[in-house]
């Protein structure tokens, strides 16, 4: 190492990511349509379109790639058998009082708010859509710290929409009038592509 002065480039992070997240077996229009199921009744006009581009924006979150890449190699390399004894046997069977993957979900979740905080909390607990698919073990996956990142991410691109409809409401406006570009748009700053 230099001492701490290399940077990794924040497309080489975003990319590692995304490849990730497919590795696993997750869309991101796995986790909008948890996003819309979630935003739907409060928001007249919504997309999944809209959904996917505030997942698309939660994702360049370095935080959130940060934990996501911790949390899936973490249970990529219990799959493999390759932690220590006794947290192998915890994290390879999603061991009931380990709650360290809920913890890096929670932290990532922290940047959006109260109202991200609150529908992590509901979607740990109710587990819909592909975060019930990854909570329920079979054969040797192991998605110990995935089910609870799907949520943070869900929970943060919730959140971004249910604050995007308050300001769309005081402009008179709904998501019926926006394109899905226009749902965040922050992406269009230059140099604001990544958090």
């Amino acid at each position: 190492m230099d001492g701490g002065h290399f940077r990794v480039h924040s497309e080489e992070v975003n990319k590692a990511t995304h490849e990730a997240l497919e590795r696993r077996g997750v869309t991101k229009e796995d986790i909008a349509k948890i996003v819309l199921d979630m935003q739907l009744p409060f928001n007249e006009g919504l997309t999944l379109a809209h959904c996917i581009e505030s997942v698309e924006s939660v994702l360049r979150k370095r935080e959130m790639q940060h934990a996501l890449l911790v949390g899936i190699e973490l249970d990529e390399l219990a799959e493999q058998g390759k932690l220590s004894q006794p947290l192998q046997q915890i994290v390879g069977s999603d061991e009931g009082l380990f709650g360290v993957d809920e913890m890096i979900g929670l932290g990532a979740v922290l940047t959006y708010g109260s109202i991200a905080v609150t529908t992590f909390g509901h979607l740990d607990k109710n587990k819909t859509g592909i975060i019930h698919t990854l909570d329920t073990k079979y054969g040797e996956h192991v998605h110990t710290f995935l089910d609870d990142l799907v949520s943070s991410v869900a929970a943060c691109a919730s959140a971004r929409i249910a604050h995007r409809t308050r300001d769309l409401e005081e402009e008179g406006r709904s998501f019926e009038d926006l394109t899905p570009e226009e749902t965040t748009p922050e992406t269009h700053v230059p140099g604001a592509e990544y958090d």
